[in-house]
């Protein structure tokens, strides 16, 4: 009896031991994923506000960007009223052919307004979006993007209008006035002379105005387009600063 008791107090013993082995086996096992999840998550979060703090560097350099080309092309358009309103009475162009040439060389001078999607794209492409975790703080970087197409669609719209208007532009000037009056660098510069022009016909004439006119709405349309995704850049950043404690 005693032999067979002793036998069962080692059996007891034994059975504890291996509660203890398994119950410090989990505890390890679960704090190792514990401390695995928490060091991924200091990861991501990190990153995350990487992403964001490059974000509005792009944001700002689009403000930029955009302020300075609204305020080149506001010029244009100015520039583009008035050879419209040359154009337009013909009896006034005698005289002022050099002033006709510049601005018909200048006004149109329209580039592609350039945005930078480099954050944006690499969010996009490699799949870490997921990374933003508030939902409004993704569909507020997107809407901004978002209205980058719509600005595109009106350049291609002016840009159309453009090829149109060097139809009859290359009936009205003289070419070999407009090459005199680019610099090497690339740079216009109006002629101090007043060159005769191929033709006076006033219907050609009124048929550069019109496209001019075309143009000219349309370069509107884009500095709207500008202006409202200049202010939306701005009010996101200031959004992200908040939202990210950048202030």
């Amino acid at each position: 009896m005693e032999v067979h008791h002793h036998h069962s107090s080692a059996e007891h013993k034994k059975w504890h031991h291996y509660f203890w082995e398994f119950f410090m086996l989990f505890l390890a096992v679960t704090l190792g994923f514990l401390v695995e999840n928490m060091r991924e998550h200091f990861i991501e979060k990190k990153r995350e506000k990487q992403y964001i703090h490059s974000l509005i560097a792009d944001l700002k350099n689009d403000e930029s960007t955009i302020t300075a080309e609204i305020l080149a092309q506001e010029n244009r358009t100015a520039m583009m009223d008035s050879m419209i309103t040359l154009l337009d009475n013909p009896s006034k162009i005698h005289g002022n052919e050099g002033l006709l040439y510049y601005w018909a060389r200048i006004s149109p001078r329209l580039a592609t307004l350039t945005v930078n999607t480099r954050t944006y794209e690499q969010l996009k492409n490699s799949g870490n979006f997921r990374l933003i975790s508030n939902i409004e703080t993704s569909n507020k970087i997107m809407s901004y993007y978002e209205n980058i197409p719509l600005l595109r669609q009106v350049e291609e719209i002016f840009f159309r209008e453009f090829d149109q208007y060097k139809t009859f532009a290359s009936r009205i000037f003289e070419p070999s006035v407009f090459i005199s009056m680019e610099t090497k660098d690339g740079a216009i510069l109006r002629t101090d002379k007043n060159p005769a022009l191929q033709t006076y016909d006033p219907a050609l004439l009124k048929q550069l105005s019109v496209f001019a006119v075309y143009m000219n709405g349309s370069a509107r349309g884009i500095m709207a387009y500008a202006k409202q995704l200049r202010e939306k850049g701005k009010e996101i950043i200031g959004y992200l600063e908040k939202e990210y404690h950048l202030e």
